[in-house]
C-alpha cells in the first residue's frame, strides 16, 4: 500500500511539472521566435523481486519474472525548434530566420548569446542592438546619412548615403547554427546561451551550408499552438487527477485492513 501511495506521488509531482512547462508555453505565445518546450518522462528504478528466466522448479524457467515499478519523473525540458509563422512588420529593421540558425548577440560580460528574435533598433551611435540594447555580432553600423537600408537574404545590409545614387553595402548579418540546438541553455530574454550539449557553434552567412535566409520586415512568431497546449493541458489535468485517485485508493485499503484486523 505505501508503495503505491508513492508511485502515485511520483505521478503527481511529474504531472504538476509538465503543466509548468505547458504554462509558460502558453505564456509566451506571443514572443518573438520562442520555442515550445516538451516535459520529457523516465519511469524510475525497479523491484525485482524475481528475474525473468529465474528457475521456478528444476524444469521450469520464468518467462517475465516479478518486477514492481516505483514511479515517474520528468528527466528534461526538450526545446521544439519548429519554425514559426511570419509575421510581416514593414519595420525595416526587423528581420526574421526562415530555417535554421540564431542571430549572434554580445553580452555585457563579453559573451555571445543566440536568439530567433530579430526585433532590432539602432543605438544612439547608429549601431543595430536588440531590444535590450546588445550589439548585434558582427557590429554593424548604420551611418546618419544612410536612408533606404536593406536587408538582403544572405545577410547584406546595404543603404543609399546622402548624394548618392546607387546602394552602398555597410555591413552584414551573420547566423550561427549548433549540431544540437536542443542543448542550448535558456537564459530568457528571448535569449540562449551554448552549453557542451549544443556542440561548437558554426558562424554562417544566411543561405550557406544549411543556414537559414532572411526575411526584412518580418517577424517570426511563437511556434506555440495554443489549441495543442490546451489539449496537454487537458491531459495533464486528467492524469494528475487518476494519480491522486490512486492516492485516495490506497488510503482506503489501508482503513479497510486497520478496522478489520
Amino acid at each position: 500500500m505505501y508503495s503505491s501511495m508513492w508511485v502515485a506521488k511520483t505521478g503527481l509531482d511529474a504531472q504538476q511539472t509538465r503543466m509548468s512547462v505547458i504554462s509558460n508555453n502558453l505564456a509566451n505565445v506571443n514572443t518573438t521566435g520562442f520555442k515550445r518546450d516538451r516535459a520529457m518522462f523516465q519511469d524510475l528504478l525497479y523491484q525485482n523481486f524475481r528475474a525473468p528466466g529465474g528457475q521456478n522448479t528444476v524444469a521450469n524457467a520464468s518467462p517475465t519474472g516479478l518486477m514492481l515499478g516505483t514511479g515517474t519523473q520528468v528527466v528534461a525540458t526538450g526545446k521544439i525548434y519548429a519554425q514559426g509563422n511570419m509575421i510581416n512588420t514593414t519595420n525595416a529593421l526587423d528581420v526574421a530566420i526562415n530555417g535554421d540558425g540564431f542571430f549572434q548577440v554580445l553580452q555585457p560580460d563579453g559573451t555571445t548569446a543566440y536568439t530567433r528574435d530579430g526585433t532590432f533598433q539602432l543605438s544612439a551611435t547608429g549601431q543595430l542592438v536588440t531590444a535590450q540594447g546588445s550589439p548585434v555580432q558582427p557590429p554593424v553600423t548604420i551611418p546618419p546619412t544612410a536612408k533606404n537600408v536593406t536587408i538582403g537574404t544572405d545577410g547584406v545590409i546595404s543603404a543609399t548615403l546622402v548624394g548618392q545614387t546607387a546602394s552602398t553595402p555597410i555591413g552584414n548579418i551573420q547566423l550561427a547554427r549548433f549540431p544540437n540546438p536542443a542543448g542550448l541553455e535558456s537564459m530568457g530574454q528571448n535569449l540562449a546561451r551554448a552549453t557542451a550539449a549544443s556542440g561548437a557553434v558554426q558562424t554562417l552567412a544566411p543561405g550557406a551550408n544549411g543556414a537559414g535566409t532572411l526575411m526584412q520586415g518580418a517577424l517570426e512568431a511563437s511556434n506555440v499552438n495554443v489549441v495543442e497546449e490546451m489539449v496537454n493541458m487537458i491531459e495533464t489535468q486528467r492524469h494528475y487527477e487518476i494519480n491522486s485517485k490512486a492516492i485516495n485508493a490506497s488510503d482506503e485499503m489501508l482503513k479497510f485492513i486497520n478496522n478489520n484486523t
